[in-house]
């Protein structure tokens, strides 16, 4: 099977974790032989001084072309005004993407579907890339392109438009299938595969010298991900004041940086919260397996790989019980899902997890149960159907 891999969500040299997790699922779905795959990974180019700075300058320093974990990647730009445009979007993704797609066939490389991830704009656009190219589309819907986006009414009519045209549906977890059935998919043409964590990568290390390598003395919580404000990181930090013998590491970066800042030294614990910045993917299993619990305060989540990857290290999690959350904390081996999304509620898990803690072994075992052999036969099947329709309809239509 020869696939195109589109989205705008997928890592390059100068955002290395930027939408890591569609690199994972594609990297698996490849190394099992007999599918091929090159992705074309739209990156945004400002009009404007502001791309010299900030996470504007992340995407302007995106290299035009690469080669990552042995698949060629391209990334066409193409143009975004902050905070304007988001109606427009599908459309300039389309037009600015067809020239790459055009050039992979030009190039030899006749892909036979299009793998889209995420709804808005880029399965949308994926659609009108399928139509023009006379190829199926399979969109992924991954969490806030469902939980969110749809709440505009605009988008929402573009998503129900792509996804009756697409000729797969995806979802990471049954909320979503949920979310996409309300919106008015046929439940029959949407398949839940969930995300998986690379167990040989996430592992159980040295506990002790991980923490000495941190400098860790007490018991530490961990927050992984962007400092934006769904993902609730004040929430954790508002509930240092009853935790007084905890510590909060902060990995990841983000415009709540400095609101977290603040919000700490107001609340007198700045002393215990530490922010370590971004972190490799590669460098992520020590700050794990160093951590006492990873903290999840999120509003909203798909199917959040940073979970399973604290599990799969032997590390249990505090969670907030939104969307997909629950389908993946659903042992009490794997951690505990927060009563209320406040700083009581996680105080409330917190003790609940520590009054009766599950051994790291028995939380390895519970993430073990989450690899990707599943999700890639998963996707197996539903290309290979999708192929052999399309096959067939051209087949009919030249006779």
């Amino acid at each position: 099977m020869r696939l195109l891999t589109y989205s705008t969500l997928y890592p390059n040299a100068a955002q290395p974790t930027h939408g890591v997790f569609v690199e994972n699922r594609l990297r698996h779905l490849v190394a099992g032989g007999g599918v091929e795959s090159r992705v074309v990974a739209p990156v945004p180019w400002f009009p404007s001084a502001a791309a010299r700075f900030g996470r504007y300058a992340s995407y302007a320093a995106a290299p035009e072309r690469e080669r990552r974990n042995g698949l060629a990647v391209v990334h066409p730009r193409y143009p975004v005004i902050p905070k304007v445009g988001m109606s427009a979007a599908p459309a300039l993704l389309y037009r600015f993407s067809r020239g790459a797609l055009e050039r992979q066939r030009r190039d030899g490389y006749d892909f036979q579907a299009i793998d889209a991830h995420y709804f808005y704009p880029d399965g949308v656009a994926a659609i009108l890339l399928g139509r023009y190219f006379g190829r199926p589309v399979v969109i992924t819907a991954r969490g806030t392109d469902l939980n969110l986006i749809p709440e505009y009414a605009l988008p929402r009519r573009m998503i129900q438009w792509a996804a009756s045209r697409a000729a797969g549906l995806i979802v990471v977890c049954q909320a979503l299938k949920d979310r996409l059935v309300a919106l008015g998919a046929d439940a029959d043409r949407v398949t839940v595969l969930r995300n998986g964590v690379d167990l040989a990568l996430f592992r159980p290390l040295d506990r002790s010298a991980a923490r000495r390598a941190l400098g860790l003395n007490r018991r530490t919580l961990l927050s992984v991900g962007a400092l934006i404000a769904r993902k609730g990181n004040d929430i954790a930090v508002r509930a240092l004041p009853a935790l007084p013998d905890v510590d909060l590491l902060l990995v990841g970066e983000g415009p709540e940086r400095a609101p977290l800042v603040r919000l700490a030294k107001s609340l007198g614990v700045a002393d215990r919260v530490r922010f370590l910045g971004g972190v490799a993917h590669a460098d992520l299993p020590r700050i794990y397996a160093a951590a006492d619990a990873l903290v999840l305060a999120s509003s909203r989540e798909g199917w959040a790989n940073v979970l399973l990857e604290a599990m799969a290290c032997g590390t249990p999690v505090i969670a907030s019980d939104v969307w997909g959350t629950p389908e993946v904390v659903a042992s009490p081996a794997a951690g505990r899902l927060m009563p209320a999304r406040t700083p009581d509620g996680l105080s409330a898990a917190f003790h609940g997890l520590f009054a009766d803690p599950p051994a790291r072994p028995a939380t390895r075992a519970y993430a073990e149960r989450f690899d990707w052999e599943a999700t890639t036969r998963g996707q197996r099947s539903l290309f290979g159907e999708v192929i052999r329709r399309a096959d067939a309809a051209r087949v009919r239509k030249a006779s």
